[in-house]
């Protein structure tokens, strides 16, 4: 059988290698050990960059187009979105280390940056009538050493507090799948989706660039990322198919969780 060209790239490149003012200091200490709250002057960004490039590039392997590195020195994820979003952090109490971070772009400063980050994945045409009651949630990220449930927690109810304190409607954001072995997970994990998993086809998204994840499927048992877990436990549906990322040696899949559709659980949890 002939292999499609585009297909021999990707199966080469995977082997290869989830706006209010700037808030004041908030902090929660739900969890033992660590401390929650938003970035407060540029130092504490440079943290969540530190860390988003230690995470991304130094252990997955991803290709960053970073904006000119931070004071010079390298070791930093910066793109041109930073400026514009909320940076929530999460700190472990014993060093002060930043272990966790998220990094939300609220609609207003949507406007300003002209476009999501999403949109350099898919077409988002149908949600375009949402936009203004839409907080786009990206680049998260935990420390290998503390990828025990609870900084992800805080990270999660940090999101829900702010969601709520604004007023927003809905949360949207890209959830990655590693790539590493060839997107065979990733491929088994879209295809085990169930129908009441996805958004209704009014709002369903378009990869610009899709995963060829038909010709990917194995019999294996499909593992679900905690991140991707995590949002679907929340009440979030999935966009549509998934995206292939060819920097980030990733597949990613558009979530979207209107927060009235928040689980009653979680919500009792987090607000």
């Amino acid at each position: 059988m002939k292999t499609h060209p585009w297909l021999q790239e990707f199966a080469t490149l995977t082997q290869a290698h989830d706006k209010p003012e700037p808030q004041a200091r908030t902090e929660s200490r739900a969890a033992p050990g660590y401390t929650v709250s938003f970035a407060t002057h540029e130092a504490e960004i440079a943290e969540a960059q530190r860390l988003r490039y230690k995470v991304f590039a130094e252990e997955m392997g991803a290709k960053l187009a970073s904006a000119p590195q931070l004071a010079g020195e390298p070791g930093y994820d910066i793109d041109e979105y930073d400026m514009h979003c909320e940076h929530l952090l999460v700190r472990e109490e014993t060093e002060g280390r930043v272990v966790g971070a998220y990094r939300l772009l609220p609609p207003e400063h949507a406007r300003r940056v002209g476009r999501l980050y999403s949109e350099s994945e898919f077409d988002l045409t149908r949600l375009a009538h949402l936009r203004g009651r839409a907080v786009e949630a990206g680049r998260s990220c935990v420390h290998w050493e503390h990828r025990n449930g609870a900084v992800i927690m805080l990270l999660w109810a940090g999101i829900a507090r702010y969601m709520k304190r604004y007023g927003y409607e809905y949360l949207i954001g890209c959830a990655s799948i590693s790539l590493r072995d060839g997107g065979h997970a990733a491929a088994n994990l879209y295809s085990a989706l169930k129908a009441d998993e996805f958004v209704a086809p009014e709002y369903r998204v378009f990869p610009r660039l899709p995963l060829p994840y038909e010709k990917l499927r194995t019999a294996d048992a499909p593992l679900v990322p905690p991140l991707i877990k995590g949002y679907l436990r929340a009440g979030a549906r999935v966009g549509g198919a998934p995206a292939w990322d060819p920097d980030f040696n990733t597949a990613d899949l558009f979530m979207f969780l209107p927060m009235s559709a928040l689980n009653p659980r979680y919500a009792k949890h987090f607000l």
